[in-house]
């Protein structure tokens, strides 16, 4: 077992819970993410020499919470930070004052009923830019890193690092002491909230870079929390429609990949591995969301992944329906360059790829999809359609050298392989 790898990837998963955790009980970022960087520290200390634990997250958990302990017993914050937690409602009632451990290692009710859902409100104050609460919620709640997020936003990495710094700092300033905001406030932050657990969604699906093609733990918590947002907000449009979404991408997620662990396109998968139970849930989510009022784009995106998960097979799909739906989404977002891209797709199995490709070629100048793969990647397959297969090889070329994912680029360099040996000359 590769141990390092291990708890790589175990925290990744609980790194927000922990944050969150400590966020709650600490009320102070800098500290949260200290204790937890400690707890980190200590596991790639301990876990080589005495072996995995056998409960790995309450292991980190526990382990934060004590040093998070130790720092308010003795550090410059202990006595300000000790008089807070001695105004706990728990602790009103004990006559003799709080026992900070007691504090510390308790499993309190909140009123989300979820660390991490209450960190991704805290993180989308809207005294904060749009970008700064992405980039900030992916890096607390994800633990992605600073490169990791930049691809995820397509941004530089040193703006990314200097969004993320800022908005700590930010933060620290408008909310000293990190409430969870009120029910009110909550729903204004609802639309910041939704578009991380987005992002934080599709970085699971397709991974910007890495080894893997696919985080599908972050796909699942990503769900978790969508779901439990959504229940909480069974009135908007937009919980229910991203939840659709999720649920019916997610019942992909076990076709995506073959049997050699390569990716799997949509419209080469095997459909009766799909996981009819979450296409049954995302479909109800749907059906929810098209009966309120208001449905936005996560509605519109969820209906899209609905025409493909209601075809039997890849022929059966209709692609008029989902054009219509796409440009109705373009219609709400005419500055998305991908939701453009994903339209000329389908116009091109609606309407044929010379129709598709003029489009395609002028999103080729748009700014925001420079070093993109799917775009020259969609270039390629029109190409190909149209007989113009050297330029189609060209697209290819520049798609390989754009991708930073070692799956993707292995499917790329599949597909480069085809398309040379269908030119090269027959020796026989």
């Amino acid at each position: 077992m590769d141990i390092a790898r291990t708890i790589q990837a175990v925290w990744r998963l609980e790194a927000g819970k922990i944050v969150g955790a400590l966020m709650r009980l600490t009320r102070d970022l800098a500290l949260a993410e200290d204790c937890a960087q400690d707890a980190l520290l200590a596991a790639l200390e301990h876990w080589p020499a005495e072996g995995l634990p056998r409960n790995p997250a309450a292991w980190l958990m526990t382990s934060a919470k004590h040093r998070a302990l130790d720092r308010l017993r003795h550090g410059q914050m202990a006595e300000r930070e000790l008089a807070a937690l001695g105004q706990d409602s728990d602790a009103r009632q004990d006559a003799y004052g709080p026992d900070p451990l007691a504090l510390l290692l308790s499993d309190e009710a909140n009123p989300l009923g979820d660390d991490v859902l209450n960190l991704l409100f805290i993180a989308c104050h809207p005294g904060l830019a749009r970008e700064a609460q992405w980039a900030l919620t992916l890096r607390l709640v994800c633990g992605l890193s600073t490169a990791e997020i930049a691809r995820a936003l397509r941004a530089k990495e040193a703006t990314v690092a200097q969004r993320i710094s800022r908005a700590k700092a930010q933060l620290q300033k408008l909310q000293a002491r990190f409430e969870l905001p009120g029910a009110e406030e909550r729903q204004a932050r609802l639309g910041q909230v939704l578009t991380v657990l987005y992002l934080m969604f599709n970085e699971g699906y397709t991974a910007t870079a890495g080894p893997q093609w696919m985080r599908p733990a972050l796909c699942q918590e990503a769900l978790r929390l969508c779901r439990s947002l959504a229940a909480l907000c069974p009135q908007e449009a937009e919980a229910q429609g991203l939840l659709a979404l999720m649920e019916i991408q997610a019942s992909r997620l076990g076709a995506r990949l073959d049997a050699q662990g390569q990716p799997v396109l949509l419209m080469d998968q095997d459909r009766r591995r799909w996981d009819r139970l979450l296409i049954q849930r995302g479909l109800a989510a749907l059906a929810r969301a098209q009966a309120l009022p208001r449905p936005g784009p996560y509605t519109l995106q969820a209906a899209i992944a609905a025409g493909h998960a209601r075809a039997a097979r890849a022929e059966d799909t209709d692609w008029l329906a989902i054009l219509a739906d796409y440009e109705t989404l373009q219609a709400l977002q005419p500055d998305n360059p991908v939701v453009a891209l994903n339209r000329a797709v389908a116009l091109s199995r609606a309407q044929g790829a010379a129709a598709a490709l003029p489009v395609v070629v002028a999103l080729g100048q748009h700014p925001a999809l420079q070093g993109y793969p799917w775009l020259p990647s969609v270039r390629a397959d029109l190409l190909l359609q149209l007989g113009r297969d050297a330029e189609a090889r060209q697209a290819l070329h520049q798609a390989l050298a754009w991708t930073e994912n070692a799956a993707e680029r292995n499917l790329l360099r599949q597909r480069l392989a085809d398309v040379e040996n269908e030119a090269a000359p027959s020796s026989s």
